[in-house]
């Protein structure tokens, strides 16, 4: 995300509008500290645009490390007109997520995921409280728990074979280079469709499928920009760039195509009684919200047909991206590191005989393949700043006052490469994770290495992105052995990372996927 662009725009349209209601606002806010307390330590900021400018031209996660190193672990940035506080150690990030929990559970909400209908059915925008409540206890008691993934086991091994065979077919047999994270994308997005609607919604017969992946697609691009409108309140009307309403017009399309689906449902569940009675014998997410009912008090007792396309276009936005990131990083590094990509590969292929497809039970006896998903989420967590958080009331927090509405970001990606807590942080080294001695696991528990984060607001599909991670990985690597495109060496591949919605490699990996000859 590349903040210097919009510096410069802010600089050319408003710096002589507004200097004087800034230096008004900076007398303000420095009785409030007098009064209150200190903010944590930060760079001094500019008039108007704040510490845009300061944070240069890499990615903001990258900056905010730069920064934190002279500023502390624990430090105020301003970005534009918003406070922000940046977590950039497991020691700051122990004392928030363990003291402050509560408090910090708000959700600073940017102005293109912001809509006519405020945050219902939006687990990710709601902030804490009934509502958030309700939709959380949802996900961890009907689409995320024990019960239910192992009940569709078939169907994430289903999309992962479909995957499999588009590759070999793309690769025309490996003589053809591929886009790597293409192909996770389409899977990923075609597990939610399966999971949510019970539908291939990758498919070249389904026009409705085609055009929900475009308007989802579009959103996802859009959310990624860096928007004016959320540094500076004045433009927020103005929504100068055409942000907010472009993924509003996406999402309204969108919602058009989900509503389809759910009105076919409601219909045959009308037809059939209040329930299914076709081949479908287990629920997908879609029965599950229909057949929902909240106390009636605090909750709604029926969920509305809006609340069902939030959660459902959430569902996709939040799955597919982050997932696609993860297993592309995955391979790069692999690539890269051709005696670990070797070394989890062979582990693969004495374990799984000749002939047979991965599954899923099989990843417990494949603690090779599985840290090599761990060591990818430390170096590479989709989302480095986690979701931000917002203060919904003034705190105080190692000593500092923290404001209310103040933005909150856990620099994941910079206590994924602390060098106080890992050795060889750069290093992409899986055996850190299967060391006699190592139990670091990514439940939240363990503060310096929580790419799903931690407490109430930590990610709830975690269990689902445990099994789907390794099974999508080992299938691409059992399946096929891989080359890369362009007569590229493992030692020159541009690693560069690019902020969109999630981290993604800023140029997207190629190579050859040759069929694994099995004897």
């Amino acid at each position: 995300m590349d903040y210097t662009d919009i510096g410069f725009l802010i600089i050319a349209t408003v710096l002589w509008a507004v200097w004087a209601s800034v230096v008004a606002d900076r007398r303000h806010r420095r009785r409030e500290e007098d009064h209150r307390g200190q903010l944590p330590p930060g760079p001094r900021r500019w008039p108007v645009v704040g510490n845009i400018f300061q944070l240069g031209l890499a990615p903001p996660h990258q900056s905010f490390l730069r920064l934190a190193r002279f500023h502390g672990p624990i430090m105020t940035l301003w970005l534009g007109s918003m406070c922000t506080v940046v977590i950039s150690s497991s020691e700051v990030a122990r004392e928030m997520f363990k003291n402050h929990d509560v408090v910090l559970a708000g959700r600073k909400i940017y102005e293109a995921m912001k809509s006519n209908h405020s945050s219902e059915g939006s687990m990710i925008t709601a902030q804490y409280g009934a509502h958030w409540r309700m939709l959380r206890r949802l996900s961890t008691t009907e689409f995320f728990i024990t019960s239910r993934l192992d009940a569709m086991v078939g169907v994430r091994a289903r999309c992962i074979e479909r995957m499999v065979k588009f590759i070999e077919e793309g690769g025309a047999n490996g003589t053809k280079a591929i886009d790597v994270g293409r192909f996770f994308f389409l899977m990923a997005f075609n597990l939610i469709g399966n999971l949510m609607f019970s539908k291939d919604l990758v498919d070249p017969n389904s026009e409705r499928g085609g055009k929900f992946f475009h308007h989802a697609g579009k959103v996802m691009e859009l959310a990624g920009k860096p928007n004016m409108a959320d540094f500076l309140p004045f433009l927020r009307q103005l929504d100068p760039q055409g942000i907010r309403r472009n993924t509003q017009f996406h999402v309204e399309r969108a919602f058009e195509i989900s509503g389809g689906f759910v009105k076919e449902r409601r219909e045959s569940m009308q037809n059939q009684g209040g329930s299914r009675s076709d081949d479908h014998k287990r629920k997908d997410y879609l029965d599950v919200l229909l057949e929902s009912s909240g106390d009636g008090t605090e909750e709604a007792s029926r969920f509305s047909s809006r609340t069902i396309d939030v959660i459902v276009f959430e569902m996709f936005t939040a799955g597919t991206d982050t997932t696609t990131s993860t297993l592309e990083w995955a391979m790069a590094e692999l690539l890269r590191n051709p005696t670990i990509l070797g070394k989890v590969q062979a582990e693969l292929r004495s374990s799984i005989g000749p002939n047979k497809k991965l599954e899923e039970k099989d990843i417990e006896n494949l603690p090779y393949l599985e840290a090599v998903i761990k060591e990818t989420l430390r170096l590479h967590p989709p989302l480095p700043f986690l979701v931000p958080h917002m203060a919904m009331n003034p705190c105080k927090m190692l000593g500092y006052y923290i404001p209310k509405e103040t933005q909150i970001l856990v620099n994941v990606w910079a206590i994924g490469r602390d060098p106080k807590t890992w050795v060889d942080p750069l290093v992409f080294r899986p055996e850190r994770f299967i060391e006699p001695n190592s139990k670091v696991e990514y439940k939240g528990h363990h503060f310096e290495y929580i790419p799903f984060g931690s407490g109430r607001r930590m990610c709830p599909a975690m269990p689902l992105a445990s099994r789907v991670l390794p099974l999508a990985l080992g299938s691409v690597l059992h399946s096929f052995d891989w080359v890369l495109a362009d007569g590229l060496q493992a030692k020159d591949m541009d690693m560069t990372e690019r902020m969109g919605i999630t981290l993604r490699k800023a140029i997207p990996l190629k190579a050859f996927p040759v069929p694994y000859k099995r004897h």
